[in-house]
């Protein structure tokens, strides 16, 4: 029987390309989204045209109710969740002295409320079953810092956190929870980027480049896929933590 793949803020980016990965497995792909109707539309097509059974899923992982009714569809449909991709999440770029209370609320509700909301209602089924992998999306920013990303860096390391507490947990109902870690991708997120600041981020890199979506995509498949493998955090950032 086909697995089945629940990806967050899948319309654009990393988690398109993720979707994109797991279609070309053979996983039937449920693909959640917030705002990104037209993204996930095309998406959509795009999957469909590999030969996956594709469901979009609009609503807000922030939201637990809205959570609970997204995966308790797709687990009707699909028979049940075999992965989970925690990949929603917002940047703030913000001097620290200038980030409001509400600015940290809402970059916390949107990088780890998300992931704790659709790990909670993906692990009873998953234990029912009888196993599953969750891959969360943290950031190098998580595991380093980022200056005028205070708010950032602490909502992605908080998941990095989660990923090894959460693996711990739930590793005796052998539900494999591993965390990759992107550095700085060609997505929406980077697009605004300055042209000197390009170069002075490239100039930090080993691999002197930017990562695309789909060389993340690929360590995520990986991590869902690794039946060894639990608690780990993988960094996708051309060397540039080492």
């Amino acid at each position: 029987m086909k697995k089945t793949v629940f990806i967050t803020g899948g319309a654009k980016g990393i988690g398109a390309a993720c979707a994109e990965e797991f279609a070309k497995k053979g996983y039937n792909v449920a693909v959640n989204y917030k705002s990104s109707f037209a993204q996930a539309k095309e998406l959509e097509k795009k999957l469909v045209s590999l030969g996956a059974d594709v469901t979009l899923y609009g609503g807000d992982c922030s939201d637990e109710s809205a959570v609970r009714e997204m995966i308790a569809a797709a687990e009707k449909k699909y028979g049940g969740i075999d992965v989970l991709v925690n990949n929603a999440g917002v940047s703030l770029i913000k001097l620290f002295c200038e980030t409001s209370e509400k600015d940290w609320d809402d970059v916390f509700a949107n990088n780890l409320k998300t992931a704790f909301f659709c790990s909670k209602a993906v692990t009873r089924g998953m234990i029912n079953a009888g196993g599953g992998a969750i891959v969360n999306i943290s950031s190098m920013w998580g595991v380093c810092g980022a200056s005028c990303e205070v708010a950032y860096s602490a909502a992605k390391a908080g998941v990095i956190g989660m990923t090894k507490a959460l693996a711990k947990e739930l590793s005796l109902s052998d539900i494999r929870v591993n965390c990759v870690c992107p550095g700085v991708i060609n997505t929406d997120m980077n697009a605004e980027l300055d042209a000197d600041t390009v170069n002075e981020l490239k100039g930090q890199i080993p691999l002197r480049r930017f990562g695309s979506p789909c060389e993340v995509a690929k360590a995520v498949v990986f991590l869902a896929e690794a039946e060894y493998i639990t608690g780990q955090i993988l960094t996708v950032d051309g060397g540039m933590t080492v």
